[in-house]
């Protein structure tokens, strides 16, 4: 997994598109199951395999910065994103010891209590909001970012993220926020693990809402594997 990650380069400059601020790039990380399901029994635990769940402790590790949304940071009781050795290996590259965890709150309503990463010391989370509301007070580092009303996307969130030195962003989802991802022209790469489960009902895919207009975003497969009976698919937005 350690060359799969290194293979995408996530120590890339930021990316700048024309006429804006550079923004760091982006990386989404997602499970779905065959028929396309991305939780079961509202979590995506049950889809993965120990491969993907390494992949995604090496993707931690690389990036600067993990975008998540806090509905996902609820459900999936959000805690101890990295090993210890893991955190040695970032404070031996003369990086950080963990990577910043961005969320987008619009008006500031945190699991606290639900996420338990909000509990451990050291770990900076930065909020992106319109509120006014004060912040509440968590042994994580805290760092609230207000924007005004309307005025609050990814792009720009991503482009302050930037400013602060951030140039590669893991993205966790879920699946609202992926899919304003790829809406804002701000997603790079997706890393799809595909289950070997059909797992029917009403859970969301890893995208939710509208169809795309005037037409579906295009992809370009860069890299398949496998690992048992689940496979691993790096894709690459088409722009």
């Amino acid at each position: 997994m350690r060359d799969l990650v290194a293979g995408l380069g996530l120590d890339a400059e930021p990316v700048a598109a024309a006429g804006a601020a550079p923004r760091p790039r982006v990386v989404a990380d997602m499970v779905a199951s065959v028929d396309g399901r991305a939780t079961v029994q509202g979590r995506s635990v049950a889809l993965g395999h120990p491969a993907d769940r390494a992949l995604l402790r090496e993707l931690r590790t690389a990036a600067d910065a993990i975008l998540v949304g806090t509905g996902t940071l609820a459900a999936e009781r959000y805690a101890n994103l990295l090993d210890d050795d893991q955190r040695a290996r970032r404070a031996a590259d003369g990086r950080p010891a963990h990577p910043v965890v961005a969320t987008v709150s619009r008006r500031l309503t945190l699991p606290v209590a639900e996420a338990p990463l909000f509990g451990e010391a050291g770990v900076p989370i930065v909020v992106f909001t319109e509120a006014d509301a004060p912040a509440p007070t968590v042994a994580a580092e805290l760092d609230v970012v207000r924007y005004d009303a309307g005025a609050l996307t990814l792009v720009a969130a991503l482009e302050a993220l930037a400013a602060r030195g951030v140039r590669c962003v893991l993205c966790e989802g879920g699946p609202s926020l992926l899919r304003r991802l790829v809406a804002e022209g701000a997603l790079d790469d997706l890393l799809l693990t595909v289950a070997p489960l059909l797992a029917g009902g009403e859970a969301p895919s890893i995208l939710e809402g509208d169809a795309f207009a005037p037409e579906p975003a295009g992809l370009t497969l860069r890299e398949v594997h496998r690992a048992d009976d689940h496979v691993f698919l790096h894709y690459g937005l088409q722009r």
